[in-house]
Order: C-alpha cells, then structure tokens, then sequence
C-alpha cells in the first residue's frame, strides 16, 4: 500500500492519480491537511507535524511506501521559518521514525535546486558540490538530504530523493515557488491579461515539465536498490529558459500577449540558484532523459489551460 502526503499540491495532485492508474485506487493513500471535494477515492487527513497520526494511516492501510511531499516553498518559507522549519523538516523525520519503526520499505522525499548556494557552479551544477544554501527553502532541504542519507546508512531505511528544478503544470495553481513564473505566465496569457513578473527578463533557471516528473520520480522509485548510488539526492534536469524566452514562445500563439518586469525579493533567490543542472548520475543509474522542450511545453500548458477557462473566456 502507498501513501501520498501532500496530495493537494502541485506534484501531489498528479502523483496521486499516476499511482492509482499503475497500482490499482485501491492500493494508493492520498493525504492532506485538508479534505477538497475534488478528493477521491481513499482519502485521510493527516497534519504531518503529528507523529501519532501519520503512524495511525501507516498502521490502519499496511502502508509499505511513502511520498512525503507536504512542503512550504521557497517565497512563502522566507516570510515564516519557524513555520517552515515545522512542516519542511519535523515532518520528514516524522515519516523517517515512522517508517523506521513500522517497516515501510521505501521512502520519496523531493529536494529542490533550492540547496545550492552562490558558491556552487551555476553553469551545469554537479551532483556533488558543496551545499552552502542562504535560504530558509534550501536549508531545509539539505537537511531533509542528509536525514534521508543517515536513515540508510544507520537503519537500511531506501529512502530516495530528487532534487526537483522549478516544475511547470496546469493541474495546479502556483504554490508560492521562486519559479512558479513559470506557470503563472500561462494563466495570464489564457485569460488575455498583462503578466507582471517578479524576475527580470533574462533570468535563467532550470524548469521541468510536470510529465517528466511524474516519470522521473516513479523511474526512480522503481529502480532496483543496487541501482540508487546517491543516498542525498539526485539532480534531475528538465531544460532552462528565461522569461523573456517563455513570453516569445506564448507571442507565437498569443500574438497580443503582453508582460512586465517588476523584479522583487524572488530576483535576489533567483540570483543564486543554478541557470543549468548536470544530471549524468540520475541518467547512467536508473536512465532518466527528458522528454519536453520549452515549445512542447508551451503548447500543452496553453492548450489545458484554455480547456480550464473555457467558461470564462
């Protein structure tokens, strides 16, 4: 049996449905702070800072699997770390002494790009640099890192993880991500509005569709145990772009397309996040490659999107 917590977010949402169309519904826990009537099949509530009630669910479903993805993103943490704290690392070492305890088998937990500081290359970041991260986001993740590692090493627990670029989808309203521009800038462009971006024109960051990361991250759940060779994270890469590159793809569908640039606090985050990843070691271990181009990218993300708003365009 499988629990997803944090199904509402943006990966949670998708994850959820992906693991109920290759498992069974029956064989996929989604779990949340909170019920939404959009919520189907089996559904717990679960406030992931109480250990008790994560170990009840893992307990009551004979949980042998889990993906822990509730999360404060990168913008929101800056404005409450002790809250960020609670729900970005409590609740991960909740999951780790849950599953230690109750024999769950494996382990997801998402890292970010977010754990590279400005002292790491930003041209193709390696797998392994020194993380000196000066974010609330980034600390927190480096830590869930080493806590994943130190839960194998010290207890045989599989835990595995990937460090996700900015993720781009339509299933989901913006979380409150440094790149969540990203998608943001679709929604504007649908509903023929001006987008005002936070970024300046030519900030470049790694992206990836929420496709590739759906099949990234059951490429690396399903790999063999001898295959995961990083016991941290892996770098997953997608493709980098800046927003003025994102704004020309949308002007050749959306001619009239207009946007702004009003850098603000995310510039200064930005400013010291990779521009491209290196993700040779996800690719030569359990053979990840992307599969999606900025102009892929654009067309689906115009194309769900117009489906969405059809009522109100």
């Amino acid at each position: 049996m499988i629990l997803v917590i944090g199904a509402n977010g943006q990966l949670g949402t998708v994850l959820t449905q992906v693991l109920r169309g290759s498992y069974g519904a029956d064989k996929v826990v989604a779990s949340d702070i909170m019920q939404r009537e959009s919520n189907t099949g089996l559904f717990e509530v679960i406030d992931a800072t109480n250990f008790k009630r994560i170990e009840e669910v893992v307990k009551q479903y004979k949980v042998t699997e889990i993906y822990h993805l509730a999360a404060i993103l990168s913008a929101n943490a800056e404005s409450n770390p002790i809250r960020s704290w609670e729900i970005n690392t409590k609740t991960l070492l909740n999951v780790l002494e849950v599953s230690r305890l109750n024999k769950v088998e494996k382990v997801f937990y998402p890292s970010s790009i977010a754990v590279f500081g400005k002292n790491a290359p930003r041209i193709k970041t390696p797998n392994n640099v020194s993380l000196n991260p000066e974010t609330v986001y980034g600390i927190s993740k480096v830590d869930g890192e080493n806590w994943g590692q130190y839960y194998y090493n010290k207890y045989d627990l599989d835990v595995r993880s990937i460090r996700y670029p900015g993720v781009i989808s339509y299933q989901s309203l913006p979380g409150g991500g440094t790149t969540d521009y990203a998608v943001d800038i679709y929604h504007k462009a649908v509903l023929n509005e001006k987008y005002s971006c936070y970024l300046t024109k030519d900030t470049t960051l790694p992206m990836i569709f929420i496709d590739d990361v759906i099949r990234a991250t059951l490429q690396l759940m399903e790999a063999s145990k001898e295959q995961i060779n990083i016991r941290t994270s892996y770098n997953v890469s997608g493709l980098s772009f800046s927003p003025e590159e994102v704004a020309k793809e949308i002007r050749k569908r959306i001619s009239n397309f207009e946007i702004e640039y009003i850098p603000d606090f995310r510039q200064e985050i930005a400013a010291n996040w990779p521009v491209s990843i290196h993700d040779s070691c996800a690719y030569n271990d359990w053979g990840w490659q992307s599969e999606y181009n900025l102009s892929d990218i654009t067309e689906v993300m115009l194309s769900k999107l117009r489906n969405q708003y059809k009522t109100l365009i």
